[in-house]
């Protein structure tokens, strides 16, 4: 007789092994919701709870959330931060920092927090909008009495530029020679003379000049990184020489060019290094890796020069091909601005002006007097990352956004214009062409050079629709090949010996003549400095000869802006 517990009939359930845990999970969720059945039911709800005990902690919410995230890991380790967290992190890291490198006890907590971060903070977002942030136009003092010029060049000085530090000043120059200056002092640190190649010999023994450390031919444009490491400097050797600063020696010569090289220009904060040639191209290079990047082509004609600021972009004058582009190195586009001054008539038939026949003729009449036609696009600089300026052979600089393809604004005849004798027995009357541009950045000024014996400053309205001249230009005698404005501390300029008031009193306390006279101590100002290099003839050629005490110099002016 069987069993009867084998003759049940009722079936029982059976769960697979692998899904005990599933069943466990299932009972645990059913206790955990709140009790709606009967009071009879409530003891196996009880058992049940107690008989999973040992899962307690599954239960708990806070132990299904992350573990702490230890703030001094980077965004990388931390996979499962969400992207608001990584921000407020970042923003406590920042924070700590700022306040490690301030002095201790300098300031109250008061002004730690409030003045001295958020204006940190603030400057910050400024440098990397892009935008003009600097105004310093209307409080401008001008050029003072005393500024440093140095020769040591035999033939025309065709690039100067100085250190963001404010410590070195390099010039370079036709003869082929680099030389370091000490702005502290005003003295030459060490020259980098012009390698003579060996033109002895046959076949490949004639070509050493590639494998000389240093150039064999004309220097014509030179460029300094923010970081103050790396020299840049090219000419006619078709050559990109690297220089280590600290050290004084030559890196690393890229070749690639097919023609003379005529602009270099670092991208701020990074060691991109842009070029650019008669080649009509311009190249890219990573000086962090020593290594060529691209080549980017366009333009028409030969290009003059080249500008870059902080982002990926960069701008370049194509001369003949009165073309100024606006590169997108990241997109790998560009922004061709067209320009070459047209006639009113011409305008008229292009459906851009409306006017009637005795209307045209009187403009065009009175347009002659003061306006060239423009052949040549000399020079550019970057005001911001969307705005810059042109300048060419007809004396007339040309404000720019990315936003348009015309001019913004125009200012004719910026430097005047020069009569000669002509080949009939006439007088002709040509303007004086724009040799050269640069802008502080992200500000509101500007400086220009040409040959009539003046550096003229500009100050840009706040909306950057128009430019006006300044009263405050700079006398110098000989053709301004290249300009630079940069903003130093102005601790740097009481440094400086050749700034030294030689009618110090007694008490040994030499003070900065600025505008004639010394510089109060204790007055929150800020210095720019201006910085030119001159010469007898143009960079590029020797079409035009100055005379008559122009001299091949370098030359350093700083302006006070009182705050």
């Amino acid at each position: 007789m069987p069993d009867a517990f084998f003759s049940s009939t009722k079936k029982r359930k059976r769960a697979p092994s692998s899904s005990k845990g599933k069943g466990k999970a299932m009972k645990i969720s059913k206790s955990s919701k709140p009790s709606t059945s009967q009071p009879k039911k409530k003891g196996k709800d009880e058992d049940l709870s107690s008989d999973n005990s040992e899962h307690e902690g599954i239960n708990n919410d806070d132990d299904l959330r992350a573990e702490a995230i230890d703030p001094h890991l980077s965004g990388e380790e931390d996979a499962g931060e969400t992207a608001g967290e990584k921000r407020l992190r970042l923003a406590k890291l920042y924070l700590e920092e700022v306040k490690k490198t301030l002095v201790e006890g300098e300031f109250d907590a008061a002004d730690l927090d409030r003045e001295i971060i958020s204006s940190r903070l603030q400057n910050d977002a400024l440098q990397h909008s892009g935008r003009v942030h600097v105004f310093v136009g209307e409080k401008l003092q001008g050029p003072g009495d005393t500024r440093l010029v140095t020769r040591g060049h035999r033939l025309s000085v065709t690039g100067a530029a100085i250190s963001q530090n404010g410590r070195n000043l390099f010039t370079c120059s036709k003869d082929g020679q680099i030389i370091q200056w000490s702005l502290l002092t005003g003295k030459r640190i060490r020259t980098h003379h012009k390698h003579v190649p060996n033109r002895k010999g046959k076949g490949k023994q004639r070509v050493t000049g590639d494998e000389a450390e240093g150039h064999t031919d004309e220097i014509w444009a030179l460029s300094v990184s923010s970081d103050g490491k790396f020299l840049a400097t090219g000419g006619k050797d078709k050559r990109v020489g690297v220089w280590d600063i600290e050290r004084g020696v030559w890196l690393k010569g890229f070749r690639g060019h097919k023609d003379s090289i005529s602009g270099l220009a670092f991208r701020k904060g990074s060691n991109q290094l842009y070029s650019a040639s008669h080649d009509r191209s311009v190249k890219l290079f990573d000086l962090s890796v020593m290594g060529y990047v691209e080549t980017l082509f366009g333009h028409q004609d030969r290009i003059s020069d080249i500008d870059a600021l902080r982002g990926e972009t960069a701008v370049t004058s194509g001369t003949r091909d009165k073309t100024v582009r606006f590169w997108k190195v990241t997109e790998e586009s560009q922004i061709v601005f067209r320009g070459g001054t047209k006639s009113v008539l011409r305008e008229v038939l292009e459906g851009a002006l409306d006017a009637e026949v005795e209307e045209i003729e009187d403009i065009e009449r009175k347009q002659t007097r003061h306006q060239f036609v423009e052949g040549c696009m000399e020079c550019v600089s970057m005001i911001d990352e969307a705005t810059f300026l042109s300048g060419g052979d007809s004396g007339t600089i040309s404000l720019w956004s990315t936003s348009k393809k015309k001019p913004i604004f125009r200012y004719q005849l910026a430097h005047g214009i020069v009569e000669h004798r002509s080949d009939d027995g006439g007088t002709a009357r040509n303007p004086r062409w724009i040799t050269s541009l640069a802008a502080l950045p992200y500000s509101d000024i500007f400086a220009s050079g040409s040959w009539d014996g003046w550096i003229r400053l500009w100050r840009l309205d706040a909306k950057l629709r128009s430019f006006e001249p300044l009263e405050n230009a700079i006398p110098i005698l000989g053709v301004v090949n290249s300009l630079q404005l940069v903003q130093v501390p102005t601790s740097l300029l009481s440094e400086t010996k050749w700034m030294m008031n030689k009618s110090a009193g007694k008490s040994g306390n030499p003070s900065t003549v600025t505008n004639g006279g010394p510089r109060p101590a204790g007055k929150d100002t800020k210095a720019v400095l201006l910085v030119a290099a001159i010469g007898h003839e143009p960079r590029t050629g020797r079409w035009l000869t100055v005379g008559e005490g122009a001299k091949n110099c370098g030359l350093v002016v700083p302006l006070e802006v009182s705050i």
